[in-house]
């Protein structure tokens, strides 16, 4: 039987070992990355999934802008999502991140954005079509940058570089 529920600091060295086994050691390397450093996960939106005390998936979500002259609209960055190799194929990854999805939906957040496979993320929602006037610091594949409203329209009119609170 698996649950999800929120992650509390304990957990980050155990989360670090499921990442780095999901990622690589380099993951940190990644251009999404940058996005992350020095900014904290988003409150009360952490989870993990667990098997008896075993923490067999993460999901994390932190806060971004997206701006565009004068103007920056407030989404959040859905990842890393990490599930246990002896886990996967069992939906794990999608459950948590619906769990998460509408965590983010009942905190008011209205727009969140991820770098990841559309085939697989579009079935929590996720889209690039969402992502078209969206652009990323760094190294990026465009085709990858993926968006999902939480709100009607929250994207309708949203451009600009994506960049850290």
């Amino acid at each position: 039987m698996y649950q999800i529920i929120p992650s509390k600091p304990n957990n980050i060295s155990k989360i670090d070992i499921l990442l780095d086994q999901a990622f690589g050691t380099d993951r940190q390397k990644k251009t999404v990355y940058r996005l992350r450093d020095t900014v904290p996960a988003v409150q009360g939106l952490s989870f993990i999934t667990v098997s008896d005390s075993d923490i067999i998936a993460s999901l994390q979500f932190w806060p971004l802008l997206i701006k565009d002259n004068d103007r920056s609209y407030e989404a959040l960055l859905l990842g890393p999502i990490a599930v246990n190799n002896d886990y996967r194929g069992q939906c794990i990854g999608l459950n948590l991140m619906a769990h998460g999805l509408q965590a983010a939906k009942e905190q008011g957040h209205s727009r969140v954005i991820l770098v990841g496979d559309e085939i697989y993320y579009q079935k929590v929602g996720f889209t690039r079509s969402l992502a078209l006037g969206l652009d990323m610091p760094g190294s990026v594949d465009k085709a990858r940058l993926l968006a999902q409203e939480l709100a009607p329209d929250a994207f309708k009119g949203v451009k600009g570089m994506i960049s850290k609170i």
